[in-house]
Formats: C-alpha cells, sequence, structure tokens
C-alpha cells in the first residue's frame, strides 16, 4: 500500500466513527454535556473537524474550509475563525452549541473530501519534509498527519462514549 492510501484508510476510518456517532442523533444529544466541565458531543466533533481542517490546509497551502466555503459564518458561533478549540475552557466549549447533526457532517465530510484529495497527491518521501519550525525537534509532514489522525481518532471515541453514556440514562 501507497503512503497516501494508509493515510486515506486512516482518515476513512475517523469519517465512519464521525458518522456513527451523529446518525441519529437528537440535537439534545449533540449539545448535552454529560458533566461539569465536560464536552459535548457537538463540541467534539466540531474540534475534530477544525484541527483537521486547520492542520491539512496549513500543509497543503492553503485556505481551510471553515473560512473559504463560509462554515465560520454558517454556524454562527461566537468564535474567532481561527479558533479550532485547543485549550478551550468549559465556558468556550459550551459556546459551541445548537449545530445540527447534518450540519456538524457536512462540514466534517467538506473537510474529509478536502483530506483525501491532499493525502491522495502524497508519497512517501514526503513525509520527511519539515512542516512546523516551532517544535525541537521540528515536526515533519508525516508526524503531524499522524498527529491529526491520533486526535481524531480518541475524539471520535470520546464522542461514542459520551453517546453511550446519554443513551444508557
Amino acid at each position: 500500500m501507497e503512503v497516501s492510501g494508509v493515510f486515506a484508510d486512516a482518515f476513512s476510518r475517523v469519517q465512519e466513527e464521525v458518522h456513527a456517532v451523529l446518525d441519529g442523533l437528537s440535537q439534545e444529544g449533540l449539545d448535552a454535556r454529560p458533566g461539569p466541565g465536560a464536552n459535548s458531543i457537538g463540541w467534539l466533533v466540531w474540534h475534530i473537524a477544525r484541527v483537521q481542517d486547520d492542520h491539512v490546509a496549513g500543509v497543503a497551502g492553503r485556505e481551510q474550509n471553515w473560512t473559504a466555503d463560509g462554515w465560520h459564518e454558517r454556524f454562527g458561533l461566537a468564535l474567532t475563525p481561527v479558533d479550532i478549540g485547543y485549550g478551550h475552557t468549559s465556558e468556550q466549549a459550551g459556546l459551541v452549541s445548537g449545530i445540527t447533526a447534518e450540519e456538524l457532517r457536512d462540514y466534517y465530510d467538506a473537510v474529509h473530501a478536502a483530506t483525501l484529495e491532499y493525502v491522495g497527491t502524497l508519497a512517501a518521501v514526503d513525509l520527511d519534509r519539515i512542516v512546523d519550525t516551532s517544535w525541537d525537534p521540528p515536526v515533519t509532514l508525516g508526524v503531524r498527519l499522524v498527529s491529526v489522525v491520533n486526535d481524531n481518532q480518541q475524539h471520535t471515541g470520546q464522542a461514542a462514549y459520551v453517546r453511550g453514556l446519554l443513551e444508557s440514562r
């Protein structure tokens, strides 16, 4: 399997999990927070999409879907256009609400399509390219993409867990 296929498979698994978490979920379920300071499923899925959009657009040298396609305006969140949710306080996480499952799915799917388009261009030699010199050691493309997949998988697992908690009540 080529490196492009490995990343396409990894990101497609994230998409499958995002869809599974969102399918049939009510607005109440999306916005519910299972405990004080806990993240909602809506926040988790929004964050998954925002991190992937931000990081992949950054390494691909293109504008994020969030701003290029007007998602920021459509969602109407009281957050800056560059906000991806990293380091959000409980209060900031609470601002991500009222977005429907369909809207979240549509945004994630747009990000996923752009991600697949980009990773489809990659060869093994590309993975050693330095994409971020603000870290020591500097971050390579391969490390950045693995980091995004890892972050996305962790948060989809959290969202599935929260859904299970809510459904067991």
